[in-house]
């Protein structure tokens, strides 16, 4: 009798414990990063969605879109930049889309019109896919249409400046970290560069000085795959200054110690503004947790950025 009663409280608590896990679990949804997919010019193309726990559904609600490396994926974006931990704090939804490579999860790279790897080899259209991606955002969660954000680190930061060149009507800003604009495929290939953008699109970039996979001052990286050549950070700069029609004379100010030079353009069309971080002893990084540099923080200074910086329509 002792024991039939021990198995039915056994049962009680057990019962009690997976009703308290299904009352709870929605209360921490938001806390959790989720594998979603969508299908895109028939294939099968992946993305971690984090939701902040703030987020009801109330609220327009600012979204983040944060493109891998060359060679990484959506998981590691994640970690690498602790843009979740950001999203929680500050309430906006972040979402790491995965690029296309030969293996499922690995090795994964952009399609950036001259760059990289398995998806512009294959033609990939990332431009198609991001747009779609972002609608399907739009259809399932409550975005805010004049906050879409989109950052990337080097493959991916080139592939941020194409994006905000052939979506500007949407994006309200990017935020590229070791990208460029252009350049060359191959020391025989044409030079090819992002088309010019119908809207402004704000833009602050952050680019090490001693750069050796994405040269500062363009060319050929020491570190770079094949025989890619880049446009330089300041072609890069030049060209979204002179199409958001910013003061072609920046505000340049110094900080962290000597070792961060901000290049502020500013008064653009449609209250945009242009702003370089050069990192005066900084390599192919994105600065923060995992590569310390000075204290500065990539994410901080980006979403700081972003917050600033809504898309103004004329």
């Amino acid at each position: 009798m002792v024991h039939l009663l021990d198995m039915k409280a056994k049962q009680t608590i057990v019962i009690a414990v997976i009703g308290t896990i299904i009352l709870v679990t929605p209360l921490f949804a938001g806390c959790i990063t989720s594998k979603h997919h969508l299908i895109y010019d028939g294939k099968i193309r992946t993305y971690l969605i984090h939701i902040p726990p703030s987020y009801t559904g109330e609220t327009p609600t600012p979204l983040v879109i944060a493109l891998h490396g060359g060679g990484g994926n959506a998981q590691h974006m994640e970690e690498k930049t602790g843009f979740s931990l950001k999203a929680d704090e500050k309430g906006f939804i972040v979402v790491y889309p995965d690029g296309t490579g030969k293996l499922r999860n690995r090795f994964l790279t952009w399609n950036a019109g001259y760059c990289c790897g398995y998806a512009y080899e294959n033609n990939i259209d990332d431009v198609g896919f991001i747009k779609t991606l972002i609608k399907k955002l739009q259809n399932t969660y409550n975005i805010n249409s004049s906050r879409i954000y989109v950052t990337g680190h080097s493959n991916g930061a080139m592939l941020t400046y194409l994006v905000a060149a052939e979506l500007s009507s949407i994006i309200a800003a990017i935020a590229p970290v070791a990208g460029s604009i252009g350049g060359y495929a191959t020391n025989n290939s044409p030079l090819w560069i992002i088309p010019q953008p119908s809207c402004p699109v704000s833009i602050i970039a952050i680019h090490g000085k001693l750069d050796s996979h994405v040269p500062y001052d363009g060319g050929h990286g020491v570190n770079a795959s094949g025989s890619r050549m880049d446009l330089s950070v300041n072609e890069s700069i030049t060209f979204w200054v002179q199409h958001n029609g910013c003061n072609p004379t920046p505000e340049t100010k110094i900080i962290n110690n000597g070792t961060i030079i901000v290049d502020k353009y500013s008064n653009g069309r449609n209250h945009t503004d242009v702003v370089l971080y050069t990192l005066a002893n900084g390599e192919h990084w994105w600065p923060g947790s995992n590569y310390q540099y000075q204290n500065f923080s990539a994410t901080d200074t980006i979403w700081d950025f972003f917050a600033k910086h809504p898309k103004v329509k004329t």
